[in-house]
């Protein structure tokens, strides 16, 4: 069983926190939704989803891996906080799991872990993610190693085979 962390805050897309987390479980694996305080977040259409614990209060070695939803403030707020983006460098590093969709790769490349590798978003980042290093791909899913990255909701059936694929191996 393994232990993912899905960070977030207010402006999530709500499908793309919702879905990962609930199938997670349902795989018999443990989701913790971290943010950047212990207050309620609110998804972009009003949806509440409270927190388990605060970034500041978690280790990057206690988690097998990373999920970060989409939605443009979410992603835009998380890549603000340093400790948010060394989280996910550090999990990163030691190849673990890294899940990002839609807007979420933004945090990647605030987090510096783009670079070089295939990956893809939605579409209104693609200059971002290849003006960061990124080789950028439109497909709903890609896979690059630990790094495994999405375009938006109607992509997440492929996004958590791959996430799913991943954790089996």
């Amino acid at each position: 069983m393994a232990k993912i962390a899905i960070l977030a805050t207010d402006g999530f897309e709500e499908a793309e926190l919702i879905y990962p987390f609930y199938r997670l479980k349902e795989a018999g694996h443990e989701s913790v939704l971290i943010s950047l305080g212990k207050r309620p977040i609110e998804g972009k259409f009003g949806y509440l989803m409270k927190p388990s614990f605060k970034i500041v209060d978690v280790n990057a070695d206690d988690y097998d891996g990373v999920i970060i939803p989409g939605g443009t403030k979410n992603p835009d707020y998380l890549r603000r906080n340093q400790v948010i983006l060394e989280f996910v460098h550090k999990i990163n590093e030691q190849k673990k799991l890294v899940g990002a969709i839609c807007h979420a790769g933004w945090v990647l490349i605030s987090a510096k872990v783009i670079k070089g590798r295939k990956a893809t978003s939605y579409y209104a980042i693609k200059d971002d993610m290849i003006n960061a290093g990124a080789d950028f791909h439109d497909k709903s899913v890609i896979v690059d190693e630990n790094l495994i990255t999405s375009r938006m909701p109607d992509d997440l059936p492929d996004f958590m085979r791959a996430v799913l694929r991943f954790l089996q191996e």
